[in-house]
């Protein structure tokens, strides 16, 4: 069933667990997401960026994501991820996504607060919750470059006012993670989060999650991460998947048959981290 990501992150903020949020790039990632979601029995949320929704079109992502919604008991949320201009996340919006990133973090402080409050007027007018982001999450992924020399840590005090002033539903904290691969281990400045989440009661969300040790993932759920993204290591497990079958069968050709090997391998890898974040059995 589709649902709106306010009600899910709340209640994994009162029971200290997160709400696994997974970049779908076509139709197998999908099912493979729900198939976890159902072998799991975790709440999902599917997400697109604005690079995935140029590829083959909004509608037809969330075509994709409504119809396996339809099909499972789960609680499955539609999410714009990084959604960069006003004029995007009203597509979403208007396409029957059920939850909006805006994304103003490169923007100064108070343009940031401008942008994310003009997309929370026009999505809570139909209920519908909005992401933001404060502070850097470094690297490159799809259109999104965040790799620029700025403070790559979200500052408390500007969280604080910043969810006062645009009444966002979640935000998107900077502390030490980063899209795309890592070229070594991360750190999770944990001396931030816990600040950031000891003064405002706002769900917070980490992106650029792949690669990231699980020890980590798991204490900055303790200490406010509510939603987890998760988006290169579906696309490495994806292709790993397609791969594995066609160096074993050269002849192939049936997409149906190599697709289903990239499905595996995806399940396989959400089913994992719907374990390490403790969503399993929160539906």
């Amino acid at each position: 069933m589709l649902v709106t990501s306010k009600e899910l992150l709340l209640d994994a903020q009162k029971n200290k667990y997160a709400v696994g949020a997974f970049n779908v790039e076509n139709m197998e990632m999908v099912l493979a997401v729900l198939n976890a979601a159902e072998k799991t029995q975790s709440p999902v949320i599917m997400q697109t960026t604005p690079g995935t929704i140029k590829y083959a079109g909004i509608d037809l992502y969330f075509a994709n994501i409504q119809t396996a919604a339809n099909r499972s008991s789960v609680p499955v949320v539609c999410h714009l991820d990084h959604g960069n201009s006003l004029e995007i996340s009203a597509q979403a919006f208007k396409a029957g996504y059920t939850s909006i990133m805006i994304d103003g973090s490169k923007l100064p402080f108070e343009e940031n607060i401008a942008l994310t409050s003009s997309v929370v007027k026009f999505c809570h007018a139909a209920n519908i919750p909005v992401e933001a982001e404060l502070g850097h999450v470094g690297g490159k992924e799809d259109d999104l470059d965040n790799s620029h020399g700025t403070n790559p840590f979200t500052d408390p005090d500007e969280a604080k006012e910043f969810v006062e002033r645009t009444q966002c539903d979640s935000l998107a904290v900077g502390i030490g993670t980063a899209h795309g691969i890592y070229k070594g281990v991360p750190q999770i400045n944990f001396e931030v989060l816990k600040k950031i989440h000891e003064i405002i009661d706002t769900p917070l969300v980490l992106h650029g999650t792949s690669g990231v040790p699980d020890n980590q993932v798991t204490e900055a759920i303790q200490h406010g991460i509510c939603k987890v993204n998760y988006a290169t290591d579906l696309r490495i497990a994806y292709t790993r998947g397609i791969k594995s079958f066609l160096n074993a069968n050269h002849g192939a050709y049936d997409p149906k048959k190599y697709g289903q090997f990239g499905i595996n391998e995806v399940e396989r890898y959400v089913t994992q981290k719907m374990q390490l974040i403790g969503s399993c059995g929160h539906v």
